[in-house]
């Protein structure tokens, strides 16, 4: 976020705890225990323990998304190997869980008060999408 006057930041931080106190209210919480649990249900085997953390990432991010966004990481593991973990990912779990984050993004977005609610969906389908190689980081 670019530098705002102190009292036009304090609102934006009210707003952004308003914005993630509504959608953990309405089903942000029940969301991210979903992917916990997921996520947990994944790493029972060692091969899903790379998927499991992806599922979790997703889960932290689906708990408070307003204010949080995601970097591509450089130089944690290398290039061919994000590319093949994201391949498996994306016909695993990741198209699935991509489709269900635009279908309530849309429907959220066709009331003109639910447009907030709906780009925080998109921007879960995003990263649903390919995670491995992303990091979730707070917006200051």
């Amino acid at each position: 976020m670019k530098s705002c006057p102190p009292g036009q930041l304090f609102y934006y931080n009210v707003m952004r705890f308003l914005g993630n106190l509504i959608w953990l209210i309405f089903g942000g919480l029940e969301t991210a225990i979903g992917y916990f649990c997921g996520g947990l249900a994944m790493m029972v085997t060692i091969i899903g323990i790379p998927f499991g953390f992806q599922m979790i990432k997703i889960g932290s991010l689906c708990l408070w998304p307003f204010g949080r966004t995601f970097h591509v990481n450089r130089g944690e593991l290398p290039g061919c190997l994000f590319t093949l973990l994201n391949i498996i990912w994306f016909f695993i779990a990741g198209l699935w869980i991509a489709i269900i984050h635009l279908v309530f993004g849309i429907l959220l977005c066709l009331t003109i008060i639910g447009i907030p609610w709906g780009s925080q969906h998109f921007k879960l389908a995003g990263f649903a999408l390919h995670p491995f190689g992303r990091r979730v980081e707070i917006i200051v």
